[in-house]
């Protein structure tokens, strides 16, 4: 009797765990489209007109070894959305083998035809390349019109705002250099792109306006908690793994990424596409009252 109610014990363990297991197979297809507005904050308020913003989309942690959804999925899905601009916030792949793999996302991306262009920036998986097969990666990313930024910036120009895209490179494999990055940064928006968001708590002292990152997964197995972050930074014992957020009265983004790493499952996450309005100052108040009592970084 004994072993018969063990036997029926355990299989029905078996079971449960299977089904589990299913479900959080099953939870990495179900690909979530987030759409943020950033709020600009009483005190900005006299800097900003409306209508006057840019849809960004950001796509982070695509993990080509184990993608949630094909390219034809990510463009059906985009296709009729008014895109801006597109930045990639890190993890692509980790194994020489799947660069190739990036070609047909990449020509999604280009299909969007975003106004402002294509930024991406690197994260602690890329970086396990070899040196030779990262130099492939950025020469891809670059031969489809991504601009690759690494601890550098940019300065586009949107109906007479200017706008400053701050690459901060990856903060886990201590490649970071934020003072690098701001170098010949212009008055005016600035928007960091980065792909561990640790990095904002060494950020005192550099001004932005809107920050996005990624490399959470937003737990990735996120039930009951997401123990397996603990080592990943301070940000996860502040329980700022995923969304929007705010620290030092600045605003920032933790994307829950698009692929996984390790076990192909999620459980408490989906993977994310986001998509954020962003308003732009007025062009003759494009630096922000914040940033006139901050040093000229």
């Amino acid at each position: 009797m004994f072993t018969m109610l063990l036997f029926l014990s355990i299989g029905v363990v078996a079971v449960a765990l299977t089904a589990l297991l299913y479900k959080a197979y099953t939870n990495t297809r179900q690909v979530m489209i987030n759409r943020i507005n950033v709020d600009i904050g009483p005190s900005y308020e006299d800097q900003f007109e409306a209508g006057k913003e840019i849809n960004v989309l950001q796509l982070s942690d695509m993990h080509l070894e184990n993608i949630s959804i094909s390219p034809k999925q990510l463009y059906d899905k985009l296709k009729d959305e008014q895109i801006d601009l597109i930045a990639l916030t890190g993890d692509f792949l980790d194994r020489k083998r799947s660069i190739p793999k990036l070609i047909p996302y990449l020509q999604v991306l280009n299909r969007l035809k975003a106004k402002y262009g294509i930024y991406a920036v690197f994260g602690n998986h890329d970086y396990v390349l070899k040196r030779q097969d990262f130099h492939s990666l950025k020469k891809l990313l670059e031969h489809y019109g991504c601009r690759t930024l690494q601890n550098e910036c940019d300065t586009i120009w949107i109906n007479g705002t200017t706008v400053n895209i701050i690459g901060i490179d990856d903060f886990s494999t201590e490649r970071s250099q934020v003072g690098k990055s701001y170098k010949g940064v212009n008055r005016g928006y600035r928007l960091v792109l980065t792909h561990d968001p640790n990095i904002v708590l060494h950020m005192k002292n550099f001004h932005y306006d809107y920050l996005l990152s990624g490399h959470f997964h937003g737990g990735q197995i996120h039930w009951p908690k997401p123990y397996h972050l603990v080592k990943m930074g301070k940000l996860v014992k502040m329980n700022m793994i995923k969304g929007l957020h705010v620290y030092d009265d600045k605003p920032f983004y933790i994307s829950e990424g698009l692929g996984q790493t390790g076990l192909n499952i999620r459980l408490g996450s989906r993977p994310e596409i986001t998509i954020h309005r962003l308003p732009l100052p007025v062009p003759d108040l494009s630096i922000s009252s914040r940033e006139k009592t901050q040093a000229a970084i």
